[in-house]
């Protein structure tokens, strides 16, 4: 599924990654845990292709075809998604028209029939439901007055239309409180599938008590330094991430 060897990253001329290696096998759910400035929202755009996150080593490839060449919107209409830490917002775009383009965009890419309105709208309601978004949400521009827990609902209502592939999701549970928080673990798992992959990237075991990861791995100075089960999670919790950050 996602791949990940020997990646370097530069932002700005500093090296952020340092030789990161990581697999994801399609079918499982990995989470990323590391101290503040590890670099793992690096790692997450670096993926996405957000400008001036420059790969100067190393590949990244999705079920075997290298990403790192494609502009942002080739590598969403190949599968990946990206949930962002701080969602952005776009004044005087139509939430429902914004999502709605996006989502034909990319099925226009991989040569599928565009979605029709009526059909949309059927779509997109059901999913505001499982995620709490009203219908008076729906109708704002995108995300412009929502609060921080809001964003993140509408981050996962397109995750749910969307369907990726593979979905990073960097710090989704930042600043959530609890029904957010279980939300998401209810989208997430309701996506799991063996076709699909996740890669959850967070400070905490919070959220990982609602998305139950196959594989848990430390990323501290720009590098991959540790990986287990589920329990390493727990583990960090309760120890922090200073012996990690002695080793790399």
């Amino acid at each position: 599924m996602l791949k990940i060897d020997n990646l370097h990253v530069a932002v700005g001329g500093h090296e952020i990654l340092k030789g990161l290696t990581l697999e994801v096998p399609a079918g499982e759910v990995h989470a990323i845990m590391g101290p503040n400035g590890s670099g793992k929202s690096t790692l997450s755009y670096a993926v996405a292709g957000r400008e001036n996150y420059d790969a100067t080593e190393g590949a990244v490839t999705l079920n075997g075809e290298g990403v790192l060449g494609l502009d942002p919107n080739e590598r969403a209409a190949r599968g990946l998604f990206l949930s962002f830490q701080h969602p952005m917002e776009i004044p005087g775009v139509a939430t429902m028209n914004f999502i709605r383009t996006a989502l034909n965009a990319q099925r226009k890419a991989r040569g599928e029939a565009e979605v029709s309105a009526a059909d949309f709208l059927k779509l997109i309601r059901a999913k505001a439901k499982i995620v709490g978004l009203s219908d008076e949400k729906l109708k704002r521009p995108f995300n412009v007055g929502f609060s921080g827990g809001e964003k993140k609902r509408m981050e996962m209502l397109q995750m749910a239309i969307f369907e990726p592939r593979f979905a990073i999701m960097d710090e989704t549970d930042s600043g959530l409180d609890i029904d957010a928080l279980k939300m998401v673990g209810e989208v997430v798992n309701s996506l799991r599938a063996p076709s699909r992959g996740f890669l959850v990237i967070t400070h905490y075991q919070r959220l990982l008590d609602y998305i139950k990861p196959d594989r848990v791995h430390v990323l501290a100075g720009g590098r991959i330094v540790k990986s287990g089960g589920p329990e390493l999670a727990k583990v960090l919790e309760e120890s922090g991430y200073e012996q990690f950050i002695e080793a790399a």
